[in-house]
């Protein structure tokens, strides 16, 4: 199975491909939107600021393109870190006049700063921290309180509880993964995570072959 890892300008692409080589996927590099009509499953990663982020996004015409891979085709899609991120509606991280940035729009939700969503730790959130999860399929196989690593100063906060498929403990309940039908986020890095990151991926890849 063909699986496009997005190279917008913003991402930890590295470490990705080579997990997705690991677990014996198919991994290609997509540097333009029209790159993605041959996968099966998309990969959104990110690192840094929302706001340029979108604007990476904007700028080069991913939009469309995504919204081809999994509105049209319905191609599996995982954000990663910052790309979960932008699958929300919008975002406050690079907001210009306190006005939020417009996101993909996958997720109802904004990406609000750990402070303002009740975090006294310190910020940024980075290491590994036991995330509770609903038994999604994402999560099949793994047990409750395992650890995964994180890097961030934003979270999403969902409009519909049930879209959070897991959560963290930092400070204040954090989301940690989303879910929208065949959309998924992990604000975690799975391919950073070890063993239990490298079983996420899976079974990601096991879902966008169904």
């Amino acid at each position: 199975m063909h699986v496009g890892v997005i190279d917008y300008g913003s991402g930890n692409l590295g470490s990705m491909l080579r997990a997705l080589e690991v677990l014996d996927a198919d991994p290609r590099l997509i540097t333009r939107p029209a790159g993605l009509s041959a996968v099966q499953a998309v990969i959104l990663p990110g690192v840094g600021n929302f706001t340029e982020s979108m604007q990476l996004i904007a700028r080069d015409g991913w939009m469309d393109g995504i919204r081809e891979a999994v509105v049209t085709r319905s191609c599996a899609l995982l954000g990663v870190c910052v790309g979960m991120q932008l699958l929300a509606e919008c975002g406050d991280e690079g907001a210009v006049f306190g006005v939020p940035t417009p996101g993909l729009g996958y997720v109802a939700g904004r990406v609000r700063h750990l402070s303002d969503l009740g975090c006294n730790d310190r910020i940024p959130h980075v290491g590994w921290n036991a995330i509770r999860h609903c038994g999604d399929p994402m999560f099949k196989g793994i047990p409750l309180g395992t650890d995964f690593y994180f890097v961030h100063s934003y979270a999403m906060a969902v409009a519909d509880p049930a879209s959070a498929i897991g959560d963290v403990g930092y400070g204040a309940p954090l989301t940690a993964a989303v879910r929208a039908g065949r959309i998924v986020g992990t604000q975690f890095h799975p391919e950073k995570s070890g063993r239990a990151g490298f079983a996420v991926l899976r079974n990601f890849l096991r879902e966008a072959r169904c």
